[in-house]
């Protein structure tokens, strides 16, 4: 598996598959096949590939640690950029199809509703973690700083859920909820779990004396 992720048609075929749900929402908006409501079918496919990619880009760690495919590592820049990517779809859909691109009204529709709100805020947490994805900005931010800022990817899911938590909540419709929540209670929950594991192992290491160090007493 490592191999294959290695292969220099690894990315390619990620960028041509994480585009797909882009052109089959297209596809099916020019096919008039959205349904009664096309506006609102294109604003929740965008609002729920940005969950998804989410959820992927968080899946990489966990799965890299229990698999050994290391090379997972390598994607895991594309799948947060195709995050941030959907998430400005899913912005610009409301902004567009619900608003009419009317600034007023988006900046009060915002204020009103708690619900958009928290989406963006998420979309705006997302921007300096889309900015800085790139090794030009680790060696100017340095390896320390460009972690914590990117840990901040653990806030925006908890505000990505509450936006889509009461996005359903209108219509008490709370079964995909549970499952991303679910999901990203699972992969938040392991990133604590070996987190802990490597500060209780680090710890360990310090308190165990080295062989050059122990004095015997005769």
């Amino acid at each position: 598996m490592n191999r294959l992720l290695l292969h220099p048609a690894a990315k390619p075929a990620l960028f041509v598959a994480a585009l797909g749900p882009l052109a089959w929402l297209v596809g099916a908006a020019a096919a008039d096949a959205l349904g009664a409501n096309p506006a609102e079918a294109l604003i929740r496919g965008t609002g729920d590939w940005t969950l998804r990619m989410l959820c992927l880009t968080l899946a990489v760690t966990p799965l890299r640690q229990v698999t050994g495919w290391h090379a997972l590592a390598r994607l895991r820049r594309m799948l947060g950029l195709f995050t941030f990517f959907y998430a400005v779809l899913h912005f610009l859909c409301f902004a567009w199809l619900d608003m009419g691109l009317d600034l007023d009204a988006i900046v009060r529709d915002i204020a009103k509703r708690p619900f958009i709100l928290v989406g963006a805020l998420s979309l705006t947490l997302l921007l300096p973690l889309a900015a800085t994805s790139f090794n030009r900005a680790i060696r100017l931010l340095g390896a320390a700083r460009w972690q914590a800022l990117h840990r901040g990817v653990y806030a925006i899911a908890c505000l990505a859920l509450l936006h889509f938590f009461w996005m359903r909540a209108g219509k008490n419709d709370f079964a995909e909820v549970a499952v991303y929540a679910t999901l990203v209670g699972a992969l938040l929950g392991w990133r604590v779990l070996w987190a802990w594991r490597a500060r209780q192992a680090a710890r360990g290491r310090r308190a165990t004396p080295r062989a050059d160090r122990v004095i015997v007493d005769t």
